[in-house]
C-alpha cells in the first residue's frame, strides 16, 4: 500500500489511537468514569454525536592519482585515474568516485526506511489487537451493566464508536 493511502503514516500519527485505547482501559477499570471525567471529553463528545448522528570516494581521490593529496594537481590526477577505469577523463572520474557515496547512501536510506516501516506496521498491529480487545470488553460492559447511568452509557457508547473507527483505519493500513 502506498504511504499516501495510509491513515497513519508514522508512529506519531498513532497518538490518537493510543489515547482512545488508554481511555478504554480507564473506562473498564473505573465504573464511575463518564465523558465529563475522561481525559478526552471533546473527542468522546464528538464521537457520541457522530455515532448517534562518502569516505571511500575521498580515499580513492586522495590516493588514486599519480600525485597523492588534495592539491589541484592531486585532485586532477585522482579524477583522471578514476575516469580511466571507464575509459574517460576527469569528468568520468568524478562520476566513478561519486558512485559509491550515492549507492551506499541510497542503500542506507532504503534499509532505514524498510526498518522504520516494519516497526510502524508492528505498532499498528499491536494497537489493532488492543483496540479489538478493548472494544469487546466495552461491549460486554454495555451489555452487562444495564442499570448504569445515562452518562455512563453514553461514555461507553462513545468509546465503542472511537474504537470501531480506530479498528477500521488500522485494518485498512494493515491490509
Amino acid at each position: 500500500m502506498k504511504k499516501s493511502e495510509m491513515n497513519f503514516k508514522d508512529s506519531k500519527s498513532l497518538a490518537s489511537v493510543r489515547k482512545v485505547i488508554n481511555e478504554a482501559n480507564e473506562a473498564l477499570n473505573n465504573k464511575s468514569r463518564t465523558i465529563a471525567t475522561s481525559a478526552i471529553p471533546e473527542t468522546l463528545a464528538g464521537a457520541l454525536g457522530a455515532g448517534v448522528g562518502g569516505v571511500a570516494s575521498f580515499v580513492a581521490l586522495y590516493y588514486g592519482g599519480s600525485v597523492v593529496g588534495l592539491s589541484a594537481a592531486g585532485i586532477a590526477s585522482g579524477l583522471k585515474a578514476a575516469g580511466v577505469l571507464l575509459g574517460g577523463g576527469m569528468s568520468t572520474g568524478l562520476a566513478v568516485l561519486a558512485a559509491p557515496a550515492v549507492i551506499l547512501g541510497g542503500t542506507a536510506i532504503g534499509i532505514t526506511s524498510h526498518i522504520k516501516n516494519k516497526k510502524l506496521a508492528e505498532e499498528k498491529y499491536s494497537l489493532y489487537t488492543k483496540a479489538v480487545e478493548k472494544q469487546n470488553a466495552i461491549l460486554v460492559v454495555l451489555k452487562n451493566e444495564l442499570g448504569q447511568s445515562k452518562e455512563r452509557t453514553e461514555y461507553l457508547t462513545s468509546l465503542n464508536t472511537l474504537l470501531q473507527a480506530a479498528i477500521k483505519d488500522l485494518k485498512h493500513d494493515l491490509a
